[in-house]
C-alpha cells in the first residue's frame, strides 16, 4: 500500500464529527464546573457533559464491533482525542478513562462476558468503567521478582472471589457518586494458593487476574465493603475523579473473572500499549491549543513597539518550533495508531512504536507550552489566558498512563536488550 497522509473518507467525518461535539458541548463544561472548587465537585458537575456522549455514541464507540460496540481504526480515535483535547481536556478524559476501563474486553473478545458491556452498549445514561490498577506506593515494580507486588489480592472461597486491596490514581473507580463505577475491571493478585507464592523463584505475573467488579456487586457487599479514603485534588485535569479507594472482603461470583490468574499481566500491558498511542493524541490536542493561542496573540499584540510580536524573530522562532514538534508529534501518533492494527506480524515492532509516541509526545507537549508562554510573555501568566490550565494539563502527560521515566522507557529499554531486537522493522519490515 503506497504511503499516504490524505485522510479517508471515514476518518475526514470522525474528525468533523469530534470537532463538532468539542465545540458544542465540551468546550461548555468548563465554565459549569470551574463554579465548584473541589474535584470531586467539579467532576460531578462534568456528568451532563458525559451524557451527551454517551447519547452521541462515544461509549459504545469504544467497544469493537465483535462484541457490540462500532468503534473504529485506531487512528480515527487518535483524530478523536485531538480534536477533544485541542478544546477541553479535562471533561474529555473522563469519556476516555470509560474506553480505558473497557480495553480488555476488546483485547480479549470474548462474547461470553457481553453482559458485563450492556449499559455502555445501551446509548442511555451515564455509566462509568474503570481499569483499577495503580496503587499507593507506585506499581512502576510490579512485577519484578523479589519485589512487594499488588497488594490488592483476590482469594478463591468455594464459587466466589473475595476482593481486598487499595488503589489510586483509577480514573472514574468510584463512580459519580463515590460508592462503585458501573463496571471496574479490577488488576489484582490471586493469593488462593500463598505458599507457592513465597518461593523467591517465582514470576509474579503468574498470579496476575482481572476481576470484574460492578456496581451492582458493591451494593450486594453492603456498606464498608467498598470506601473512598480520600479525594485526590489535582494541578490540572481539576474535573476528573482518581480518588484513593478501599476493597475490603468484596465477594464476586467465579464469572466475574475476566482474565484468570496468569493471563491478567499481558492483557493489562496490552490495554496501556493501546492507550499510550492515544496519550500521544491527547498531547498533540494541547500542543495545539498552545500554538493556536500563541499565534493568535502574537499576531495581535505589539507590546508597545512598532511591529506585532510575530514580527520578532524570536517569537517567530519559538512558534515555528512548536508547529514542527505538533506536525511531527501527530505523525508518530498517527504511524503508530496505524502499526497498531496493521501489517506488523512481530507484536514488540508495533509496540515500540506506541511507547515511542506516549514518550516523545508527552514530553514536547510540556515543552511547547513552556514555548508558547515564553513566546507571549507575562501575559501568559494572567489566569483569565489559557497557558496556566494548558500546562498544568500537560504535566501530567508524560507522568500518567504508566510513567515516562518509571515505566515507558524501561519498556523501551527491555525491547532493546531483547537479542532479536529489529530496530528499523516497524518502519521497513523484518531485516532478516
Amino acid at each position: 500500500m503506497p504511503i499516504d497522509f490524505n485522510l479517508s473518507t471515514s476518518e475526514v467525518l470522525t474528525q468533523a464529527a469530534a470537532a463538532r461535539f468539542a465545540h458544542d458541548v465540551l468546550a461548555k463544561a468548563r465554565s459549569t464546573y470551574m463554579a465548584y472548587s473541589l474535584n470531586s465537585e467539579r467532576f460531578q458537575a462534568t456528568r451532563p457533559t458525559y451524557e451527551a456522549g454517551v447519547a452521541g455514541g462515544l461509549i459504545k464507540g469504544q467497544i469493537s464491533p465483535s462484541i457490540g460496540g462500532n468503534s473504529g481504526s485506531l487512528i480515527e480515535a487518535a483524530i478523536l482525542v485531538e480534536e477533544f483535547y485541542a478544546v477541553e481536556p479535562s471533561a474529555s478524559l473522563t469519556i476516555f478513562a470509560t474506553g480505558l476501563g473497557l480495553t480488555p474486553f476488546n483485547l480479549l473478545n470474548n462474547p461470553e462476558k457481553n453482559e458485563f458491556l450492556a449499559p455502555f452498549l445501551s446509548g442511555t445514561g451515564a455509566p462509568l468503567a474503570s481499569l483499577v490498577f495503580s496503587e499507593p506506593g507506585g506499581v512502576a515494580n510490579w512485577l519484578e521478582k523479589g519485589g512487594k507486588g499488588l497488594n490488592t489480592t483476590a482469594r478463591k472461597e468455594g464459587d466466589e472471589w473475595v476482593l481486598n486491596g487499595e488503589k489510586i490514581w483509577a480514573t472514574n473507580s468510584a463512580g459519580w457518586d463515590f460508592k462503585g463505577a458501573d463496571l471496574a475491571c479490577v488488576v489484582c493478585r490471586d493469593v488462593t494458593d500463598t505458599p507457592s507464592q513465597q518461593n523467591e523463584d517465582h514470576d509474579p505475573k503468574d498470579n496476575i487476574m482481572i476481576l470484574l467488579v460492578t456496581r451492582q456487586d458493591l451494593d450486594r457487599n453492603g456498606s464498608g465493603a467498598f470506601e473512598v479514603v480520600s479525594q485526590v485534588e489535582t494541578m490540572g485535569h481539576t474535573s476528573v475523579s482518581g480518588p484513593h479507594i478501599k476493597y475490603t472482603n468484596v465477594r464476586v461470583p467465579s464469572k466475574n473473572v475476566l482474565c484468570m490468574p496468569g493471563e491478567g499481566a499481558a492483557i493489562v500491558n496490552g490495554s496501556f500499549d493501546c492507550s499510550a498511542v492515544l496519550v500521544g493524541a491527547m498531547s498533540v490536542g494541547i500542543m495545539r491549543a498552545a500554538f493556536d493561542a500563541a499565534l493568535t496573540f502574537a499576531k495581535s499584540h505589539d507590546c508597545r513597539g512598532a511591529v506585532p510580536l510575530l514580527e520578532r524573530q524570536a517569537v517567530a522562532d519559538l512558534l515555528s518550533g512548536i508547529k514542527m514538534q505538533t506536525e511531527a508529534c501527530r505523525a508518530l501518533t498517527w504511524k503508530a495508531a496505524h502499526a497498531m492494527e496493521n501489517d506488523l506480524t512481530n507484536y514488540n515492532a508495533r509496540r515500540e512504536l506506541a511507547l515511542a509516541a506516549k514518550v516523545y509526545c508527552s514530553d514536547n507537549a510540556v515543552k511547547a507550552v513552556t514555548d508558547a508562554i515564553n513566546a507571549v510573555g507575562i501575559t501568559a501568566y494572567d489566569a483569565s489566558q489559557p497557558f496556566a490550565e494548558l500546562l498544568t494539563n500537560a504535566m501530567v502527560l508524560p507522568i500518567f498512563d504508566g510513567g515516562n521515566v518509571g515505566i515507558r522507557r524501561r519498556h523501551l529499554q527491555q525491547l532493546m536488550l531483547n537479542p532479536e531486537y529489529d530496530p528499523w522493522e516497524a518502519t521497513y519490515g523484518p531485516s532478516k
